[in-house]
């Protein structure tokens, strides 16, 4: 039984969007991702590419070029991606599962018109700048200022570990606009929709990273950058809000790219072991390896379960805040163990970057970082048991 199989049942509809997604992976993306991986290069053909398709807009409504989809339908097409490249699928998660949130439910008319429409069909890519380099899993504490200057806001702060930071077209960006010596926490934090195009904005420095090379991950600089008093997202005061229900769906995406990862190891485990002969038998017909492979296929098919579950019931309407921190935290860490295994399961070749093993490793490490490290997420599940 094939390991990406629903305990319940797929439709018809989610089943073409999964046959297309794995279709578009496997042409498009899996003969290149080691390459793009050791020179850390963004395809950034792959935006019109994946906009063509509809997956840039899988959750946004028809009426602004979106596919109306439901979310089972859109982790379902992420998890291609990331068996694939886990690079790609993060640009795919940012830019689905926060800007276009964030317009979507808090946007006027006007900024869902002038920027959701164009990102649906991937002629924007969107990008999120919450973090700082002094404010990470304490974001409320961030720094970067905004202060209103007639008809607009003039920012000045540094934004850290921006994935699509270089190459975004529209990022929703928070500041404070409270004043120093009167702060109010995290509700005196607003949201702005960023063009890189204003005056005072500029790209600094690009992390060199372990895993996810091929996606580009850099620090903002707002040097008394002039934006628009149009471009506020919403009201003033309630950015930090936005972003934190954001994240909540953000996770459901992170928790679909661990599993597409876990499960491009799983799959090459399983086929490395059929391969591999030592002492005149494959590997495979080994109890320790037998034991790994099962070990593994259960972890993957059960975190899948339990994200489909949330995002089902995210879909009617419930609070899944506590469940989409259960996937993420599950789900990342499966990835981990997964791709250890994976790595035991090969030997010294797994350790080489001949085999994609290797890769699938580093990439798995930051699903348990970025959008709220492990840590964080059992802070969540616990604050929610005793409430």
């Amino acid at each position: 039984m094939p390991t990406d199989t629903l305990i319940t049942p797929l439709t018809e509809t989610q089943r073409d969007i999964q046959r297309l997604a794995r279709e578009f992976a496997a042409n498009e993306i899996a003969p290149f991702a080691a390459r793009w991986d050791a020179d850390a290069f963004f395809e950034p053909s792959l935006v019109g590419k994946l906009g063509q398709l509809g997956f840039l807009g899988m959750l946004l409504p028809e009426a602004l070029d979106g596919l109306a989809l439901d979310s089972v339908s859109y982790l379902l097409a992420l998890e291609e991606i990331a068996a694939a490249d886990a690079s790609v699928a993060v640009m795919m998660s940012v830019h689905n599962s926060l800007p276009t949130q964030m317009l979507l439910r808090w946007g006027n008319p006007e900024q869902q018109q002038r920027f959701l429409a164009p990102m649906a069909r991937g002629e924007k890519l969107g990008a999120f700048a919450l973090s700082e380099p002094e404010a990470g899993s304490d974001a409320a504490s961030l720094t970067t200022q905004a202060v209103k200057r007639g008809d607009e806001w003039v920012l000045t702060g540094t934004k850290a570990w921006v994935t699509n930071g270089n190459t975004a077209d529209v990022i929703l960006a928070m500041a404070r606009t409270d004043q120093p010596g009167a702060r109010k926490g995290a509700k005196g934090i607003s949201a702005f929709i960023i063009t890189p195009d204003l005056p005072g904005f500029s790209v600094s420095k690009k992390e060199d990273k372990l895993g996810l090379r091929a996606s580009p991950t850099v620090q903002l600089r707002f040097d008394e950058m002039r934006v628009p008093a149009a471009n506020l997202l919403g009201e003033a005061g309630q950015g930090f809000i936005y972003a934190m229900q954001s994240l909540d769906h953000g996770r459901l995406g992170i928790a679909a790219q661990a599993i597409g990862i876990a499960r491009a190891a799983f799959e090459a485990a399983v086929a490395y072991a059929g391969e591999r002969t030592q002492f005149g038998q494959p590997i495979r017909d080994f109890q320790a390896i037998q034991f790994k492979l099962a070990d593994m296929a259960a972890r993957i098919a059960s975190t899948r379960a339990l994200l489909h579950l949330t995002a089902a019931a995210k879909d009617r309407g419930e609070n899944v805040g506590m469940f989409g921190s259960m996937s993420k935290l599950l789900a990342s860490e499966t990835a981990m163990w997964v791709t250890t295994q994976a790595v035991q399961v090969f030997g010294g070749y797994g350790y080489v970057k001949e085999y994609p093993v290797e890769r699938y490793f580093r990439d798995a490490k930051v699903t348990e970082i970025y959008e709220g490290t492990s840590e964080v997420q059992r802070m969540v599940i616990a604050r929610a048991l005793s409430a």
